[in-house]
This record gives C-alpha cells, structure tokens and sequence, in this order.
C-alpha cells in the first residue's frame, strides 16, 4: 500500500524530536458549493530537530513511532523570511524604530 504524503506548516517545536505540522485541506460543499477549509494538526517525527516554527514541510506516514506519531517529515519545502530584530546569514536586520523612523 502506498504511503500516504501531505504538506503542511510547522505550528509548534517545542517536543523534543517532533513538531506539530497543520495540514489544511479544501473542498466544495456538497449541498450548497461553497468552498470549506478544514484543518487537522498531525505530530511528526523530526529526529534532528532541524525544522523550525513557520516552514512548510512535506510529511510521510510511517509505522507508529509512539502513541500519537504516526508520521514523519521528509523535507523541507519553505523557509520563512527574516523576522525584525533578527539575524539571519551575519546580516542585522534593522530594528523597528529605525524602520519607523519614530525616536523614543
């Protein structure tokens, strides 16, 4: 049987070797055709801790690795932009008064 793969957005990492990931799907209501999203939050396994809150990520079922982890993530698809206030490759990133241009 093939294995069943989804992409969706990691939501929490704070489990230690495994996130969070939301996968949302979208279908037309059957009676009334209007377009329905509904989401389902799957727990991954992620055995390097590599994956981060707000990338995207391709899951893949597997065999049970515990009670609630069934799944486990494959690759990563997007990386978020910088943040502000943060640094990213050695770059700063200006603050938000600076950017403002507000003197406190």
């Amino acid at each position: 049987m093939p294995r069943k793969v989804l992409s969706g957005l990691v939501v929490s990492d704070k489990a230690e070797k495994t996130v969070s990931v939301k996968v949302e799907r979208k279908f037309k209501h059957p009676l009334y055709g209007k377009v329905v999203t509904r989401s389902k939050k799957y727990a991954a396994h992620d055995e390097t801790n590599q994956y981060k809150m707000g990338d995207r990520v391709e899951i893949i079922s597997v065999r049970p690795i515990s009670k609630t982890k069934a799944w486990k993530v494959t690759k990563l698809l997007e990386r978020p932009h910088a943040v502000l206030g943060t640094v990213d490759a050695g770059v700063p990133v200006a603050s938000s008064s600076e950017v403002t241009g507000s003197e406190a």
